[in-house]
């Protein structure tokens, strides 16, 4: 049955992630970006029962490679495994400040024919990650002649992403992780919210490539455990400043306490922060964070 299929691709998918972190144990060589969906993929395998995850895995393999006559390249390959693979192929999007981008458009549709023509139904992360190593520096020295260029960019209208991004930790306490969330928010163009206390909650949402840099600041603070809950993201064409206000569910960054006069005042009412995020329109968030544990 199809499910008996999905089942063993989920298998298959998780042992190719095991084998990658194994490979590459640094976060900066690989790392899973979306924790939530690979926790719920695991949850699916173990558990027949269990529900078929909501998404799909995302992870970056950073792939260094030498190029004549400039020191280490560095490119970065952003993953993600559809619930068939490996029956169908990875999502992989190849990156370098160093590409153009006709360049970089070249080189992802390169790999995928070569995935296509190699692959088909099985496991294909470390090779496509080979190609990459071997063949992604080539992409920069080739000029695609600016007239070819010019055409190319001109039909693609500029796409902008605007992400929200709901971030998990264990507890926030700390007056200078606070300051910090607030200033890099502010300094990034951010809004959303910041509820300290145990859980913390902390919401971003503006402009993909800002929400990405506070993610990677945040993260490297020392943390008890902290994750990224869930993701949206919404393309807009054109993606000028007013697109990327309409799309904005909060006014500013603001600190929120939803203060339950707890011993030491610091376990947030989670009934205040449903009711605030509901008002906000986000109350399916409140799900995916407390689940039916939202006591």
């Amino acid at each position: 049955t199809t499910e008996m299929a999905s089942q063993e691709e989920a298998e298959i998918q998780i042992s190719e992630l095991d084998l990658l972190s194994s490979m590459f144990p640094y976060e900066e060589e690989f790392a899973v970006t979306d924790q939530l969906a690979l926790a719920e993929l695991k949850h699916y395998v173990e558990n027949e029962s269990a529900e078929v995850p909501s998404s799909k895995v995302q992870f970056i393999l950073n792939v260094k490679t030498d190029v004549p006559n400039a020191s280490m390249v560095e490119f970065s390959m952003a993953c993600a495994l559809p619930f068939k693979y490996p029956t169908v192929l990875p999502e992989i999007t190849v990156r370098s400040s160093l590409l153009s981008r006709s360049q970089q458009i070249l080189l992802n549709s390169d790999l995928k024919s070569y995935l296509m023509q190699n692959f088909s139904g099985e496991p294909c992360m470390l090779s496509a990650r080979e190609w990459v190593k071997d063949h992604a520096a080539a992409y920069i020295d080739k000029d695609l002649s600016s007239s070819s260029r010019t055409a190319s960019d001109a039909t693609q209208p500029e796409v902008t992403t605007f992400t929200r991004l709901w971030i998990y930790s264990h507890h926030i306490y700390n007056k200078q992780k606070r300051k910090n969330i607030i200033d890099w928010a502010k300094e990034l163009s951010l809004s959303g919210f910041c509820m300290p206390g145990k859980p913390g909650v902390v919401c971003v949402e503006g402009l993909q490539s800002s929400c990405e840099e506070f993610w990677s600041r945040v993260r490297r603070l020392t943390w008890k455990r902290i994750l990224i809950r869930h993701r949206e993201d919404v393309s807009l064409e054109g993606g000028g400043h007013a697109d990327i206000q309409k799309q904005r569910k909060f006014p500013t960054l603001e600190e929120k306490c939803f203060d339950a006069h707890g011993a030491r005042g610091n376990h947030m009412d989670l009934g205040q922060l449903y009711h605030f995020l509901e008002e906000k329109g986000c109350a399916d968030i409140f799900q995916m964070y407390f689940g039916v544990e939202g006591h």
